[in-house]
């Protein structure tokens, strides 16, 4: 295969610090367009770059030289955007989460089957060492059956992630986001407690609020800027995960599984980033890569896996209909506290309370 003809749909935070740095380090992609609502910012990319930038993203779309497209929009966007691109022949790693609705995230990872094109979501926590590590070391038994977890993810808020940084950016509203913190910060580590102990979430129980956030009127948000969930798991295991934009001051990004057998900490200790804790009392820790975080952008490998996935025509680990699992977990934590009940998710990914 010749190289791979890239375009940026989005050329925020997202994409400036991650993606397309990560794709210009690939000798075997070019970097070939650029199209952002503040046309700027693509210019800007494309003037470091390399590329040409696109009056509308349809555009890029109708260009047959474009063999792929990454999707960093607002959340709002991204079923229409990615189904559109897919139908277009363009393979597509968009940003998560993947849509505003469990059914259109089902039609993306549809549309992308029925077309043949590699669907990828940007969820990098799978690929953090540290985070293969432990999924190993569970698998090997190291820690004997999970029972219980807990999972956080939080820091001081994405007024700087967005094309407009700042009090207002499309992360605080409601028709642009769908949900808050749960949205952006829950999904991952939903789908990471998924990935490290090879279960499904089953059944949840979610408390969701604004608490702090506020728009540059000094009105509180329209989405949730925390969020605390409890999860069953498909083989028993039972769990929190904690969302918050309002942690202001160091990212904390740690999850610890209570296992039979002992306790595994990934993130949780500053000075082993991955450790266990043996029930006789033996500690054991590992050598594995820093967290990146924020402040801290080191490369996440999500474009390696989207484009070595394209090279292959294999499902990869970030494939869409992978990930549609946690969108369902995250859809139900959405009406258990819409609903104040316990939410069950059936086998066939139907929800009931």
């Amino acid at each position: 295969m010749d190289k791979i003809r890239l375009g940026f749909i989005g050329c925020g935070k997202i994409a400036q610090v991650r993606h397309i740095p990560e794709a210009h380090r690939r000798e075997d992609v070019i970097l070939a367009g650029y199209f952002n609502r503040t046309r700027k910012k693509a210019e800007d990319m494309a003037s470091q770059y390399g590329g040409k930038v696109y009056d509308t993203y349809q555009e890029m779309l109708e260009d047959e030289h474009i063999d792929a497209v990454v999707v960093s929009v607002a959340n709002i966007l991204h079923a229409d955007v990615t189904i559109e691109a897919l139908k277009k022949g363009k393979h597509v790693l968009c940003e998560k989460p993947m849509a505003m609705t469990l059914e259109e995230s089902e039609l993306m990872v549809k549309t992308a089957e029925e077309e043949g094109k590699v669907l990828a979501i940007g969820h990098n926590q799978r690929l953090n060492s540290a985070h293969e590590r432990a999924r190993e070391l569970i698998e090997e038994g190291a820690i004997g059956k999970v029972l219980t977890f807990r999972t956080t993810f939080g820091h001081g808020g994405p007024e700087e992630w967005s094309s407009s940084p700042g009090k207002d950016v499309w992360f605080f509203y409601e028709d642009a986001a769908g949900m808050g913190a749960m949205a952006d910060l829950g999904i991952h580590k939903t789908d990471l407690i998924e990935f490290l102990t090879g279960q499904k979430v089953v059944e949840v129980s979610a408390m969701m609020g604004t608490l702090d956030k506020k728009g540059s009127k000094g009105n509180l948000i329209s989405v949730d800027d925390n969020a605390i969930c409890l999860f069953k798991m498909s083989e028993g295991a039972l769990g929190t995960m904690t969302v918050s934009w309002t942690y202001y001051g160091p990212e904390d990004n740690s999850t610890v599984i209570y296992g039979s057998e002992g306790i595994l900490s990934v993130y949780e200790d500053p000075d082993h980033p991955l450790k266990i804790v043996k029930k006789n009392g033996e500690v054991l820790t590992f050598e594995v890569d820093e967290m990146q975080t924020n402040d801290n952008q080191t490369s996440s490998g999500v474009i390696d896996v989207f484009i070595d996935g394209i090279r292959s025509g294999e499902d990869t680990i970030l494939s869409g209909k992978v990930i549609l699992s946690a969108m369902r977990a995250v859809f139900a934590c959405e009406q258990s506290f819409d609903e104040g009940k316990t939410v069950k998710i059936e086998e066939n990914g139907g929800m009931k309370a």
